[in-house]
């Protein structure tokens, strides 16, 4: 192994290495992927001098502890949270030069539920389809970190940003997410789709890459059964049989048999991706552009 890599001292709760992603794939079946917060994984990259589509590590909630055998810079940012080289205090959302051997650690989330470590060079596992992101629904890529697990870095490109701090969204209070309705709305009943834009909701532990749930008001449907397989879309609003809304993330299923009744606008994924259990969620109808 190269001396250009980092070990894994501590994976936490979820831990995948992420990039931009594989879109492009859905008629083979295979999901988009790549990072939840898209913005948050770009800004880290940007900060270590990495290409845009170098390849990160995405954390949940726990964070992870790192250390690299070669003198690195690094930049975490998503979900705010500590973190420290070999205990003393770093900056969180800005370049840190990080020595051969340190530990780096990346604490707990103090809000939201995402922070994204970048490491100049990128992580180099095997790509996919063109992308080195883990899919936890089809287990293309690598699969979550484990402790122990070493990871090849890439030769750095670029300089690293000369930032003290670099300005990000703060992870939402409410999650306000705009619906285009359709393509099935007509599957539901009027008070469900006046129910679907009005009333709130909030979200569920059981939230995972796959799909944001939420927890509230159930839809009831116009019609009775299933429909035949169709395809699914980033941010389609899929409603299963309960009737509570499931938004689709990047890990989602590349076709489903339980009707859409919106599509969320893409530029309000990053934000859910941030949203801890119990946020208050919102769902705004909106035309089609």
């Amino acid at each position: 192994m190269t001396d250009r890599a980092l070990a894994v001292v501590r994976a936490g709760a979820l831990t995948t290495v992420q990039d931009r992603g594989r879109p492009g794939h859905a008629h083979l079946g295979v999901p988009r992927s790549g990072a939840l917060d898209a913005p948050a994984a770009a800004l880290v990259n940007r900060l270590v001098g990495n290409p845009p589509a170098a390849a990160v590590l995405e954390t949940t909630l726990t964070g992870c502890a790192l250390r690299p055998r070669c003198a690195v810079t690094v930049a975490v940012a998503g979900a705010p949270c500590p973190v420290t080289v070999d205990g003393r205090p770093v900056s969180w959302g800005a370049p840190v030069g990080v020595p051969a051997g340190a530990l780096l650690d990346v604490g707990p989330a103090g809000s939201g539920v995402r922070s994204y470590v970048a490491v100049s060079g990128g992580v180099l596992v095997e790509q996919v389809l063109g992308s080195r992101s883990t899919d936890l629904l089809s287990g293309l890529g690598p699969p979550p970190l484990c402790d122990g697990t070493v990871l090849a870095l890439g030769r750095p490109v670029g300089r690293r940003a000369g930032v003290d701090v670099a300005p990000q969204p703060a992870p939402p209070a409410e999650l306000v997410l705009r619906v285009t309705p359709g393509p099935r709305a007509d599957w539901f009943t009027p008070g469900a789709v006046r129910t679907f834009t009005s009333r709130p909701y909030r979200v569920s532990p059981a939230s995972n890459r796959i799909g944001l749930r939420v927890e509230g008001p159930s839809l009831e449907r116009a019609r009775p059964g299933e429909l035949p397989s169709e395809g699914m879309v980033l941010g389609a609003v899929q409603v299963p049989p309960d009737g509570r809304p499931v938004v689709f993330l990047a890990d989602h299923p590349t076709t489903g048999g339980y009707p859409v009744i919106g599509v969320v606008r893409p530029a309000d994924l990053p934000a859910a991706a941030q949203a801890v259990p119990g946020t208050p969620v919102r769902f705004v109808a909106v035309r089609a552009r």
